[in-house]
């Protein structure tokens, strides 16, 4: 079956597509998952490609570092609105799956060429609260976080350790006195390092550390932790945050470093759906937090 290419197909890539042996159309469909999840697609990449707004009013190789990043925040916005506008038209209700396969796929890199600092927003911190935290926890932080009056990160990979996560060394000691958890980079590869949207953007996060009550370590755990005020956006007493620098790709990241020296946090910020440390500091297994890392 012939296709008809678009006119605004390079001339030179049409003439190669029309040699092919093969109905590219029946592929996009396989690909795609059937015919209706491809008009789906192209109905989606259809209302944001069609909107000016998203253009390059400056290419980005004469923009600096500091533009860059803020013509990302810029077009994030932006964007934001725009999914919740295709919500509203669709009828579909609010949901973290749209924001997270935009953000996270080929869409969302056509919009903002070198990503945007609040992806993990949406990719990591908002599904790890609906996937760890208890009921309890939810109801408190998800409106907060879905109505962006706090914007988090996931700080899991640290200066020393990547994929190795047994191996983290950020520690998270519990006071049963005070009812808090006190938070420590013991080395300098202890140190959070290359989280999306820390550099600069964030004020939360769900930091992943090594947990420890009544002497004796229980593995690692996620906790909830405010990084910088709300109101100032000044870094809190303990909390040394910044960006990386510029790298060989993905500048508008914004990616950061972490580090903590005797940071307290409420005991109610672990979450603890499928753990806790009770008042008395017993800790029950936590054999099901695997999910989130």
């Amino acid at each position: 079956m012939d296709v008809k290419i678009p006119s605004t197909v390079n001339v030179d890539l049409a003439s190669e597509r029309k040699k092919g042996t093969f109905n590219t159309l029946e592929l996009t469909h396989f690909l795609d998952g059937g015919e209706e999840k491809t008009n789906e697609r192209r109905d989606l990449e259809n209302f944001f490609l069609s909107d000016g707004q998203f253009l390059d009013k400056i290419p980005a190789d004469y923009l600096s570092h500091k533009e860059k990043y803020e013509i990302a925040v810029e077009k994030s916005c932006m964007l934001f609105r725009k999914i919740k506008e295709y919500q509203e038209r669709k009828g579909t209700g609010s949901s973290v799956s749209l924001f997270s396969s935009v953000l996270g796929g080929m869409l969302g890199s056509a919009l903002i060429k070198n990503s945007t600092p609040f992806s993990l927003h949406y990719v990591m911190f908002l599904p790890t609260i609906l996937g760890q935290a208890s009921e309890d926890q939810q109801y408190h932080w998800l409106t907060r976080a879905w109505n962006f009056e706090i914007l988090g990160t996931y700080a899991q990979t640290e200066l020393g350790h990547g994929t190795f996560i047994r191996g983290l060394e950020t520690e998270a000691h519990y006071d049963p006195t005070n009812e808090e958890f006190v938070l420590n980079s013991p080395t300098l590869t202890s140190f959070k390092w290359w989280p999306g949207g820390l550099g600069q953007t964030c004020n939360y996060a769900i930091v992943v550390a090594q947990l420890h009550t009544q002497g004796k370590c229980h593995g690692i755990h996620p906790f909830i932790v405010q990084l910088r005020d709300e109101e100032t956006h000044m870094p809190l007493t303990g909390i040394k945050i910044g960006e990386i620098g510029s790298k060989l790709g993905m500048n508008t990241v914004n990616n950061g470093y972490l580090g903590f020296k005797n940071v307290r946090i409420p005991r109610g910020n672990m979450l603890m759906k499928n753990a806790q440390v009770l008042k008395r500091a017993r800790t029950p297994d936590p054999g099901l937090q695997d999910s989130a890392v």
